[in-house]
C-alpha cells in the first residue's frame, strides 16, 4: 500500500480556504482513497460494511465514489463505538498513539460513548486553531473563561478547550460548573464562576450558549465586573437572532468592552467546528482537508444538490482514532459550495438557519416545527427562559388529544402578559398552549445539566419521553 504524494504546492494554511472547489475537491479525493484503503483492513465497522456491500477500496477513490456507501447512523456508533477505532498494522506510531479520550453523550447503555484521540488527530485539530484566527479572533493576550461544564466524562468541549487556547497562546481559565458527584467536592456553583471570570478579568467567554447567557444575567444581577469581556464564543445548540441580540444587550449593559457573538457549530464526533464569518452568513467549514460534508435525503441517503435542506453528513479524511464515514449528525440544513458574498472564502458553508431533527414533531395530527416557535419565545423580552412540553390532555386516556404546555420564567409580566402570549401563540401555530409560570433553575440548572432541554415529549412512546 503506497503512501499519497506530498500537498501540493499553495496549499498553506489561510489560502485553503480560498482555492477553487476543484482543486480542494481534488485533495479531499486523494485523502479519503488512502483513509478508505486504511479502513478496508484496519477499521472494524467499515471493513465489514464494504464487504457487505461488494466494495473494495478501489470503489470509493474520490467523493463522488463515497454515494456508494451507506450513511452511517448514530445508533451505528453508538450501538459499539469500539468498532469505530482504526486498527492498522501500518499506521506511525503519531497515527496510533493515543493522546486522549473524550465522550459524546446518548450510548444506548446509558454511558456516553468514547472518542479515541492520536497524536496525529491532536496535532490537526491544533492546526485546524491556527488557520481560524481570523474568523475566531482569540489572541495571544486574550484570557478565555471555558464555561463548558466539569462532569464524570470528559465531554468534547471541555476537553478541547486547552488545545484551542495553546495554539494561539491564550490564557484560559474554567468555571468549573456542574452537577456535584463522587468524593472530590470540585465543582463550583454559578455565582462562584460569575466571580471568577471576574476576578481574573476574562476577555472572551467560551461555552453552550444558554449557559453563557445565563451568566451573563447572573453577573448583571450580581454587580460583578465584565469589564473586559471582549467576546462571546456559544456553541452547543441552535440559536436565534433575537437570542444573539439578547445575549449583546446583556453584554452592553455589563459594560463589556465590545459586545462581539461567535457563533460556532460542531460536535464532539466530528472534531471540529465551523464558524460564521458574520451574522447569517452561514457556517465555514474552517478544515476542507479534514472533514468533507454532504446533505443527504433522510429517507434514500442519496446526496443532495446546492440549496437544498436535508440531513447533514460528514466524512472524516484524516482521523486515525475513532474514524466516520458518512456519519449522520442529526441536523437538517443546506449546504452551499459558491464563494461567501461576506468574506469571499470558498470553503464550504453550512446554511445558519439549522434545525435539529427532534424539532419536527406531530401534534394533534400537524406536523409542526417547534424551532419557530423557539425562536419566537426568545424575542420575548419577558422570557429568561423556556421549556416546551407535548403531553396527553388526559394523562389517563390513552387516546387523548395532545397537549402543548409552556413552561416560563419570565422576568416580569402577570396574568394578563401569559394570556396575551398563549393569544399570539395560538395564532401562528393554531394550537393554544396552556402556560406555567416557574423559577429559570427548574428549566435549566447548569449544576445539573450543560444546556437547557427545550423539547420534552412526554406523550405515550415505545421508549419513553423524548427530551431535545
Amino acid at each position: 500500500m503506497t503512501s499519497p504524494p506530498p500537498l501540493p504546492e499553495g496549499f498553506t494554511l489561510p489560502d485553503l480556504l480560498r482555492r477553487p472547489l476543484p482543486e480542494v475537491r481534488a485533495l479531499q479525493d486523494r485523502l479519503l482513497a488512502r483513509t478508505v484503503e486504511l479502513c478496508y483492513d484496519g477499521h472494524p465497522f467499515y471493513g465489514r460494511r464494504m464487504r457487505a456491500e461488494g466494495l473494495r477500496p478501489e470503489h470509493i477513490r474520490s467523493c463522488e465514489d463515497l454515494t456508494r456507501l451507506p450513511p452511517t447512523s448514530k445508533e451505528d456508533f453508538l450501538d459499539d463505538p469500539e468498532a469505530f477505532i482504526l486498527r492498522h498494522p501500518d499506521l506511525a506510531a503519531d497515527e496510533r498513539t493515543l493522546w486522549k479520550i473524550m465522550y459524546t453523550s446518548g450510548s444506548t447503555s446509558g454511558v456516553p460513548a468514547p472518542i479515541h484521540i492520536t497524536t496525529r488527530d491532536h496535532y490537526s485539530y491544533v492546526w485546524a486553531c491556527t488557520r481560524r484566527e481570523d474568523l475566531v479572533d482569540i489572541r495571544p493576550d486574550d484570557v478565555i473563561a471555558s464555561l463548558f461544564p466539569l462532569t464524570q466524562f470528559p465531554m468534547g468541549a471541555y476537553a478541547r478547550a486547552p488545545d484551542e487556547a495553546a495554539a494561539v497562546g491564550a490564557g484560559i481559565i474554567f468555571g468549573r460548573t456542574g452537577r456535584p458527584g463522587g468524593v472530590f467536592p470540585v465543582q463550583q456553583s454559578l455565582d462562584e464562576t460569575v466571580a471568577h471570570v471576574a476576578r481574573h478579568g476574562a476577555t472572551v467567554l467560551w461555552g453552550v450558549a444558554s449557559f453563557v447567557r445565563r451568566v451573563l444575567i447572573r453577573a448583571h444581577e450580581l454587580g460583578e465586573d465584565f469589564s473586559r469581556v471582549r467576546m462571546s464564543m456559544i456553541t452547543g445548540e441552535a440559536t436565534s437572532p433575537a437570542m444573539r441580540a439578547d445575549m449583546r444587550r446583556r453584554m452592553r449593559d455589563l459594560g463589556c468592552t465590545d459586545d462581539l457573538i461567535v457563533n460556532r457549530y460542531g460536535s464532539t464526533e466530528q472534531g471540529s467546528s465551523m464558524v460564521e464569518c458574520t451574522e447569517g452568513s452561514g457556517f465555514h467549514s474552517l478544515a476542507p482537508d479534514q472533514v468533507f460534508h454532504e446533505v443527504l435525503d433522510p429517507e434514500s441517503g442519496a446526496r443532495l444538490a446546492d440549496g437544498v435542506h436535508g440531513a447533514l453528513a460528514f466524512t472524516h479524511l484524516i482521523k486515525r482514532g475513532t474514524l466516520l464515514l458518512r456519519y449522520l449528525v442529526g441536523d437538517v440544513v443546506a449546504i452551499d459550495h459558491a464563494a461567501c458574498p461576506h468574506c469571499g472564502r470558498t470553503s464550504p458553508r453550512v446554511a445558519s438557519d439549522l434545525t435539529r431533527a427532534g424539532d419536527m414533531v406531530k401534534v394533534r395530527g400537524m406536523l409542526v416545527n417547534l424551532r419557530g416557535l423557539k425562536d419566537w419565545l426568545e424575542e420575548r423580552p419577558e422570557v429568561t427562559e423556556y421549556q416546551i412540553v407535548l403531553r396527553p390532555e388526559d394523562p389517563a386516556d390513552p387516546f387523548s388529544m395532545d397537549a402543548l404546555v409552556l413552561r416560563l420564567a419570565m422576568e416580569f409580566g402577570d396574568e394578563t402578559t401569559e394570556r396575551l402570549l398563549a393569544d399570539a401563540i395560538a395564532e401562528r401555530m393554531h394550537l393554544r398552549p396552556r402556560i406555567e409560570r416557574v423559577s429559570r433553575d427548574s428549566i435549566f440548572d447548569p449544576l445539573i445539566s450543560p444546556k437547557p432541554q427545550r423539547l420534552i415529549d412526554e406523550r405515550c412512546r415505545p421508549d419513553g419521553p423524548r427530551q431535545a
